[in-house]
């Protein structure tokens, strides 16, 4: 009897993950939801550029590489030539919240029916370690080594708080999966992202904070208690917009 098994939605490729990225953990949730909607055959990926830009090397749809913050304009227009694909993007912070800011906003103000994958791990992975939208206040980054100071570099943004302030927006959840429990919140948030996209609701997205062990300089083990102790009291766990809660009350 099988009770654990590689999602038919994820390819057999090997992921190219730091030890202790949880980027793989959130693309097996991606997957298993897909595989348990049974919508595998009409889902189509946006791919982003940063530590992700190899997504389209992982799932086993159909994927489409965006250039650097895009993902939202190019899942828009997929999804209103091919209204009967499930499509969804998969962004890294850099690309979502600093140069895809405008997209983002844009599109989640359209209340387009797609599904965003938001990972926020408050730094820039691929390049290197530079200062991100979400690096936390006093943060140490390549390009803030004194620590991240509002005074001079701002504070840092929240998405779903953000993105909650407009009237487009179906679905908006902040989730992690530093643990057992956190993961299984958010495979529930994720698939029911990709649900209301499949019941015509509109726009959904799923910000998933998430490590950087490598360039966060702590171990695997340490990134795990530093979601805890430093990114969740700055970004708070819960659900932000769910309009169909909303309307049952």
């Amino acid at each position: 009897m099988i009770v654990f098994d590689k999602p038919k939605s994820l390819t057999d490729a090997v992921f190219h993950y730091c030890p202790g990225c949880t980027h793989g953990i959130v693309h097996r949730l991606v997957a298993e939801s897909i595989d348990e909607l049974g919508i595998e055959g009409r889902t189509i990926g946006i791919a982003p550029v940063g530590c992700s830009v190899l997504a389209y090397n992982y799932f086993a749809c159909d994927m489409i590489e965006a250039a650097h913050g895009r993902a939202p304009a190019v899942a828009t227009g997929v999804k209103r030539a091919l209204p009967d694909r499930i499509v969804f993007s998969y962004q890294g912070d850099g690309d979502l919240a600093s140069i895809g800011m405008c997209e983002t906003v844009s599109t989640a103000a359209r209340g387009e029916n797609i599904t965003i994958i938001f990972i926020n791990n408050a730094i820039y992975g691929m390049t290197g370690g530079q200062m991100a939208p979400t690096s936390l206040i006093g943060q140490v980054t390549q390009t803030s080594p004194y620590g991240r100071d509002p005074k001079t570099q701002g504070y840092p943004i929240r998405i779903c708080e953000l993105l909650a302030t407009l009237d487009g927006p179906e679905y908006l959840a902040r989730v992690t999966v530093n643990s057992v429990p956190h993961v299984r919140q958010a495979k529930k948030a994720i698939k029911k992202a990709f649900q209301n996209q499949i019941e015509g609701k509109g726009f959904s997205l799923v910000e998933v904070v998430s490590s950087c062990p490598t360039n966060w300089g702590v171990t695997p083990l340490e990134a795990m208690k530093w979601i805890d102790e430093k990114m969740i009291p700055q970004y708070p766990l819960g659900v932000y917009r769910d309009r169909s809660e909303e309307a049952s009350r």
